[in-house]
């Protein structure tokens, strides 16, 4: 029996099925362990979060389609390269924050992988436009910390 009045949080599997090959597109989602404080709104930090990104990319664990840096979280849509399971260069790189500019994170993460163009399309947007649904900006445009256009011109 649990002791604690509260359901334990389940924890997601992050294995990628056998039949997912290269080049699908995941929708990710970091939080910061202490959301409340809002620990990625110092500009210094959020460019940080996204340089390595990129350096990610660089490095070739995954492609970043889109990616947007909020006060408390993260999204971004990458194509991982699955030679290196996703959950151990997700951790890898959260552990390379906490190391470098001392950054706190949720145990887990959000992973869904992305089945076909609309669903692609509809989280681009979704990406892209949360600074303005969090009323961080009024036009999308504005928003300094978001890199990536995903390949599409709408």
């Amino acid at each position: 029996m649990n002791p604690s009045p509260f359901a334990q949080r389940k924890t997601l599997p992050h294995q990628v099925p056998s039949w997912v090959g290269q080049g699908a597109r995941h929708f990710v989602t970091i939080n910061a362990r202490d959301r409340a404080a809002a620990p990625f709104a110092a500009p210094a930090v959020a460019g940080v979060l996204l340089d390595n990104l990129r350096v990610y990319e660089t490095l070739g664990k995954w492609h970043i389609w889109i990616a947007v840096i909020m006060p408390d979280h993260l999204h971004f849509i990458a194509t991982f390269n699955l030679d290196d399971a996703i959950h151990k260069t997700v951790a890898a790189w959260k552990g390379y924050q906490t190391r470098t500019i001392k950054l706190q994170f949720q145990r887990d993460y959000f992973e869904h992988r992305l089945r076909d163009e609309d669903e692609f399309v509809e989280k681009m947007i979704y990406i892209r436009e949360n600074p303005v649904r969090k009323q961080l900006v009024t036009s999308s445009a504005d928003y300094p910390y978001i890199i990536g256009s995903g390949g599409s011109n709408w």
